[in-house]
């Protein structure tokens, strides 16, 4: 029923022209290119292939999402901002990396963001007209090819198709609430309530995986190798030569006759550049780890799209809750099993919105993730509500982390620290953005279906009691970035087209 492409070969060569480290949504993506250009690639992934049926099925994200074999099973350290709370910081360890246990929410991100990235740090090629054929190259969106959209990639892009009484509420309240509305949030207009795009494709997860790797994976030249942890990257006289790994208890060495790429995220890039002796030279020493070459923004400028859910009880019975009954996961599951229809090939966050949290704003700051359920996680079960929610992200946040070392152990995990809500306009901003969702909500389309509100509950009614409030149920949007930030500062990690600065041989490509 799946084709989960060519095994990889018994004879991994010890040398290849590129080494990648980490099969996520970078990884997949470079594996393809580079090997298409006839180069040999030898791509590293820690976690197994992605053979569990729920990755494939979309509604299925609820079970796969926290399934610690298929996760790093990372914490944020304790925050002060959120009242000293460890944040889970769920990340993909399987192939297709976070993309294959994501929400699949396909969204590319305001036009002003590249232009202001651009602008700040002296890279003008990554304005967003310049990024625009890229993005229209590598996607097949069933919306159709137009100025801003494409119909031939890789990359499988469906628009939401549920119908649902409370997606034609939430669409009027847009409208008649001054939030406005847009038939495309990655196209012309990104701003207003819409349907949301997900990266699927005939009711089926397209994870990085599917759209990418999978296709390259006949090449002569394309290795693929799952359960490898890297320890370091080694060089010789100032340049990567390749990665030093492991298989369970077998030390493997892999030269890289071209490139090593790191590709392992936001939180393991840094870290393993910090491993293999590139980074802030105070930190290095005191791991005891010798410094290749000092690099003092490896790890800094971590930031994360922090977001809060706003729960209404709905008075009929519309929402997904009845999901929580094993008889009707069987139906819902064989039904999908049958044609790849209904509620199981959906995504659950089929709408959301880009707004501003106030006036005077030059582009949305909150963004609006709507579910037609709530659910209730405890540990690693869930329990399905009949309400609904809407998550509110903060889209730029000002508060910055670090992802640190905890020893010079490769065993041992990194320590990443957010610092939570530390810059007090980063809380201003979600509490409007809590209040904005409010404003929705209480619009004359929600009248014959809104219940008690149940977060934040009907006690929290001072802005005092609503700041607590967020420091206590905050939480990340998975969505962590900026530990090697590109640009031509002293700060900067790697240049224009990913280089790391100083370093030959090495890229970093997705952090």
């Amino acid at each position: 029923m799946f084709d989960f492409g060519q095994m990889p070969r018994p004879d991994i060569p010890a040398e290849s022209e590129y080494v990648i480290v980490g099969a996520g949504s970078a990884g997949c993506v470079l594996a393809n290119r580079i090997s298409a250009a006839g180069h040999s690639v030898t791509l590293l992934e820690a976690g197994p292939r992605d053979r569990n049926l729920l990755i494939h099925i979309p509604a299925g994200v609820y079970s796969v999402f926290k399934n610690p074999s298929l996760n790093w099973n990372y914490q944020a350290e304790p925050d002060q901002g959120v009242n000293g709370r460890e944040v889970e910081l769920p990340r993909g360890k399987v192939v297709g990396g976070s993309s294959s246990i994501n929400a699949m929410i396909y969204m590319r991100g305001h036009p002003l963001d590249y232009d202001r990235w651009a602008e700040r740090y002296g890279l003008p090629q990554w304005k967003f007209e310049n990024c625009l054929p890229y993005f229209k190259t590598g996607e097949s969106s069933d919306r159709g090819p137009n100025d801003w959209r494409g119909d031939r990639g890789p990359l499988g892009v469906t628009k939401s198709t549920l119908e649902n009484p409370l997606y034609d509420a939430l669409w009027e309240a847009g409208a008649t609430s001054g939030q406005g509305c847009s038939d495309d949030l990655n196209g012309f207009a990104p701003e207003g309530i819409a349907r949301l795009d997900s990266t699927t494709r005939g009711g089926r997860r397209c994870s990085a995986a599917v759209a990418h790797l999978r296709p390259a994976m006949g090449r002569p030249g394309m290795n693929l190798i799952t359960g490898a942890r890297v320890h370091r990257v080694t060089f010789e006289k100032g340049r990567a030569t390749g990665i030093r790994y492991s298989v369970g208890n077998e030390i493997r060495q892999i030269h890289a006759t071209r490139e090593v790429i790191l590709s392992a995220g936001a939180i393991n890039s840094p870290w393993l550049l910090k491993l293999s002796g590139v980074g802030p030279e105070r930190e290095l020493r005191r791991h005891g780890i010798d410094p290749v070459h000092v690099l003092p923004g490896v790890g800094r400028n971590l930031q994360d799209h922090l977001s809060i859910d706003h729960v209404q009880a709905c008075t009929k019975r519309i929402t997904l809750d009845y999901l929580q009954r094993p008889w009707s996961r069987l139906r819902v599951g064989m039904r999908w099993m049958i044609d790849r229809g209904g509620v199981a090939a959906s995504n659950i966050w089929e709408m959301g919105g880009l707004v501003y949290s106030t006036a005077n704003l030059p582009h949305p700051n909150i963004q609006y993730h709507f579910a037609l359920v709530w659910p209730e996680y405890e540990g690693r079960s869930i329990r399905l509500h009949q309400a609904w929610t809407m998550t509110v992200d903060q889209l730029r946040p000002f508060s910055r982390g670090d992802v640190l070392l905890k020893s010079a152990d490769p065993a041992q995990s990194p320590m990443a620290k957010f610092n939570y809500l530390s810059d007090p306009r980063d809380l201003r901003e979600l509490m409007d953005g809590l209040r904005r969702a409010e404003e929705l909500f209480q619009q004359r389309s929600f009248d014959d279906f809104r219940g008690p509100r149940i977060r934040p509950g009907p006690r929290v009614k001072t802005d005092e009691e609503l700041a607590e409030h967020v420091r206590d149920n905050a939480s990340t949007d998975y969505h962590p970035c900026g530990t090697c930030r590109m640009g031509n500062d002293d700060m900067a990690v790697v240049d224009e087209i990913l280089r790391v600065r100083g370093v030959g041989g090495l890229r970093v490509v997705d952090a």
